[in-house]
């Protein structure tokens, strides 16, 4: 039988579909792309906006026009938030909770008339930590390091989707590190719900290990050459980590730090664990540092409250620090969140103007960036994928290069020179040395 799998969200989604595909595979069934028609489709879905929801409602009607008869079959952080009504979607076969995901060949049931079209669980009985890591489908491979979160800020639903903080060990992670370079992996992207709080494996048992613990067991892994750090909260980024990274050839020069917002007044409205002072100190010490990082953000526009000083406060301060891009995102009403019961909501169209204003400086930060890393070698991790005659990378500090499609570049770092800035937001390495590292 044949499988597709479609992943809505974040990158530690994308690690555990990777993960449940590869258990398919193992027992038989051929994996195709989610256009193509399949017997059964696996949509790993995300809850963290309403556009992610009907983005979902969107593919499962997608997949009826590829196979009316196909098998859809929903997993993730809104199926375990909206179980029932997942189940009631037109087409949707078989919804399954936080603590099934990785069991899906276990409920597949296809005589649709006696089946149970979902089963979920009561978060709080989620505390165990599920490996996973995406292989096959990226030079990258993201590894999954943590999951779950303790914190209540008053916007998110990730702590109902995927419940408490918790950790694999050390060596866990660090044998999950050796065996993907056994298998060609050049690069680790380390991914979770909340990275800085890695180490707690047992929550009733003190806290054996910690994130920077777990960055300098990692250095000493000898193939290792590239080690990727996802985003981490600035209140959980410490000076040792920075300086740890700064002086590490292996762990890359890339960092992102949601701010979320440049106003005291509505961070608290967040109940977010930092003010705007401890993010500017990480930010300077980074620069700092190392000077050629690159820091990228999160920012949310529309959060109830903020009216044209606070989102002036938010513009100005990231006009005024040099950070390298912005992932904008507009806030988003979200069930049993306590941001619900705030006054001074935002109109959908303050919000879009605000949006465009950010993500307009966002490319501008972009382009500055890019400016001041052209004109210099740099070695890129190039992808596997020929589009248009050409072959795309990223530099350790996470610039977008473009080169000549070649074979000899496929999945393999290479020092290449960079000469300008494409119209794609992607550097030019026409003069690739060609030399491998």
């Amino acid at each position: 039988m044949k499988v597709a799998f479609k992943t809505l969200g974040c990158k530690l989604n994308f690690s555990e579909t990777s993960t449940i595909s590869r258990e398919f595979t193992k027992n038989g069934y051929e994996k195709v792309d989610f256009d193509k028609k399949s017997d059964i489709y696996i949509i790993n879905t995300c809850s963290v906006t309403q556009n992610a929801d009907k983005e979902f409602k969107y593919l499962v009607n997608k997949t009826k026009k590829n196979n009316p008869n196909a098998y859809v079959v929903a997993v993730g952080c809104y199926a375990q938030l909206k179980p029932k009504e997942i189940s009631s979607i037109d087409g949707v076969d078989l919804v399954l909770g936080a603590d099934k995901k990785f069991d899906i060949l276990n409920y597949l049931e296809f005589d649709k008339k006696i089946s149970q079209n979902y089963h979920s669980c009561q978060i709080s009985d989620v505390n165990k930590f599920k490996p996973s890591y995406s292989f096959g489908d990226r030079s990258r491979s993201f590894l999954k390091i943590q999951d779950g979160c303790d914190y209540q800020c008053s916007y998110c639903t990730i702590p109902l989707a995927r419940g408490k903080s918790r950790s694999p060990s050390v060596e866990n992670v660090t044998d999950s590190i050796k065996s993907l370079l056994d298998k060609g992996v050049k690069e680790v992207v380390l991914t979770g719900v909340n990275i800085g709080d890695f180490g707690i494996i047992d929550p009733k048992k003190p806290r054996q290990n910690n994130f920077l613990d777990l960055l300098n067991q990692i250095s000493k892994i000898k193939d290792l050459k590239r080690l990727r750090i996802s985003s981490i909260e600035p209140n959980l980024l410490n000076n040792d980590i920075i300086d740890i990274v700064s002086e590490s050839e292996k762990i890359l020069p890339h960092f992102h730090i949601p701010l979320q917002s440049g106003s005291d007044k509505i961070l608290k409205l967040m109940k977010r664990r930092y003010l705007r002072n401890v993010y500017e100190s990480r930010f300077e010490y980074i620069r700092k540092r190392i000077p050629d990082a690159c820091i990228g953000s999160d920012v949310i526009v529309g959060f109830p409250g903020e009216d044209e000083l606070e989102f002036t406060e938010t513009y100005n301060f990231l006009k005024s620090i040099d950070i390298s891009y912005l992932h904008v995102f507009s806030y988003s009403e979200r069930s049993n969140t306590s941001s619900l019961l705030l006054n001074q909501k935002v109109s959908k169209i303050i919000k879009n103007k605000r949006s465009k204003i950010l993500r307009e400086l966002s490319n501008s930060k972009k382009l500055e960036f890019y400016k001041k890393n052209i004109n210099n070698s740099h070695n890129v991790l190039f992808e596997t994928e020929n589009k248009n005659g050409y072959i795309y990378g990223y530099t350790e500090n996470y610039v977008r290069v473009k080169s000549l499609w070649s074979n000899s570049k496929q999945n393999e770092i290479v020092n290449c020179y960079l000469d300008s800035i494409d119209s794609d937001f992607s550097c030019i390495a026409e003069q690739a040395v060609e030399l491998k590292v």
